[in-house]
């Protein structure tokens, strides 16, 4: 090979070699910018979760939107959700506001509850109480002063504050349901009774919540929440975790008492 063919050959190879640390150049920048990119979104998903997150911790609680049928409180502090002259099937909800499961199945069949008894086709009694007595805190006092507070609460807004208490549920193990939160949410969805303050901070409830905890414990014999209860039986969780199920077992009930 002459000397010239020589080093042109050179120079190719010089060239080729070029190209090639400029193409893994290339592929590193693009790789910087990629993986830049990834960080930046979950710097902004983390930073967006924590926002929402404190919002809850923080928010505002909401006026229930939408037909219900009318509410009252009966003398042992249950409330009544039935239209005028309904009286069975009977849904009996017993229910501990600090209690996940029971959160869950607000979310999945709370809606469908509300329906059914707007409908006219069942009179829903819920029954709230203190299920955690026996377990430490912060989750005894989670329980209690939740129970107490939605005691509290006249029937005219208890829909919307039974929505908030399960909206703003402290994970189990975590402090939450102060007294200040507790009344801020009320006057949130409306209360203006002026006692309303006093009875939540001075635990004016008590005593309605040990009684209606020995009804549910006791006298009925639950062992857990949600416990959900039709014309007396008590149902699976196959049924109430369901709304297609519950509809399907309150209809059932509804022919069986014709």
């Amino acid at each position: 090979m002459s000397k010239a063919a020589r080093e042109r050959s050179a120079r190719e190879r010089l060239a080729a070699e070029r190209k090639r640390q400029a193409a893994r150049e290339k592929q590193r920048r693009l790789l910087a910018i990629v993986l830049g990119s990834v960080v930046v979104v979950a710097v902004i998903v983390v930073a967006t979760v924590l926002i929402i997150d404190q919002k809850n911790k923080n928010g505002r609680a909401e006026v229930h939107q939408g037909a219900l049928a009318p509410v009252s409180r009966q003398a042992d502090g249950s409330i009544l959700m039935a239209q005028s002259g309904v009286s069975k099937p009977e849904l009996e909800i017993f229910e501990d506001f600090q209690c996940p499961i029971c959160k869950q199945f607000e979310a999945a069949t709370g809606k469908t509850v509300q329906q059914l008894a707007q409908q006219g086709k069942v009179k829903v009694v819920y029954r709230p109480f203190h299920l955690f007595g026996q377990q430490k805190d912060p989750v005894r006092i989670n329980s209690l002063r939740s129970a107490e507070a939605a005691l509290c609460v006249p029937a005219g807004q208890w829909v919307s504050y039974h929505d908030a208490l399960f909206k703003f549920q402290p994970p189990e193990g975590e402090k939450g349901f102060s007294p200040d939160d507790l009344v801020k949410w009320g006057k949130d969805v409306g209360v203006t009774d002026p006692n309303f303050e006093k009875c939540v901070r001075d635990e004016q409830k008590k005593s309605t919540v040990d009684a209606m905890t020995k009804y549910a414990l006791q006298d009925r014999g639950v062992q857990g929440t949600p416990s959900v209860f039709l014309n007396g039986k008590q149902l699976d969780q196959t049924q109430f975790m369901n709304p297609a199920g519950l509809r399907a077992a309150i209809d059932a009930a509804a022919a069986a008492s014709k």
